[in-house]
């Protein structure tokens, strides 16, 4: 009888370490990931299960116990939560979504430090400024040729989540946009 093999799952960006000129670009840890898709009469009972309110405001998160819902769009969500699957709590709700499980399609970054902003403006074309893009802010966009979720987590921190695949290319282009000062 052959003996079981073991597979260990490899974080996409292992290794990848960038720390300087007052930046730091940081791979996320590993976290559960849903895409969830509902109409507004589902909303409320979805969010006691999930035990944080959905958002309905475009642009903005919420995140509750560790829980984060990212609005991306009039019926769309992007559930983050580094301990509990979400799918878990969606579990035998009555309510009409439609859940997928997306955790290990992405993978993100995180980009600190005082000049986040400019070094993420490097491949992104969207205004980061705090009065268009403040503190809680999200949204779908793109960072070069890579699409993005992207987040501001805290006034000089950004959370970049992208799909696995593109994650070294996002990471590389950070990288040298964090070097080149933005």
């Amino acid at each position: 009888m052959a003996e079981a093999m073991t597979i260990e799952r490899r974080h996409p960006l292992a290794g990848h370490v960038f720390a300087g000129t007052g930046m730091a670009l940081t791979p996320a840890h590993a976290a559960f990931r849903t895409s969830l898709r509902c109409p507004s009469a589902s909303v409320p009972g979805l969010s006691d299960a999930l035990g944080v309110a959905l958002p309905r405001t475009p642009k903005t998160s919420v995140t509750e116990k560790g829980r984060s819902a990212l609005w991306l769009g009039p019926d769309e969500w992007l559930l983050i939560d580094e301990k509990t699957d979400p799918m878990a709590d969606l579990g035998g709700i009555d309510a009409l979504h439609a859940a997928v499980d997306i955790s290990h399609r992405n993978t993100a970054v995180l980009v600190s430090g005082p000049g986040a902003a400019d070094v993420i403006n490097a491949g992104c074309p969207q205004d980061l400024s705090m009065e268009a893009f403040g503190t809680g802010a999200c949204s779908r966009t793109i960072f070069g040729k890579a699409e993005i979720v992207l987040w501001r987590v805290k006034p000089s921190v950004f959370r970049v989540e992208v799909w696995r695949s593109f994650s070294d290319y996002v990471f590389g282009y950070l990288a040298e946009a964090a070097r080149n000062g933005g």
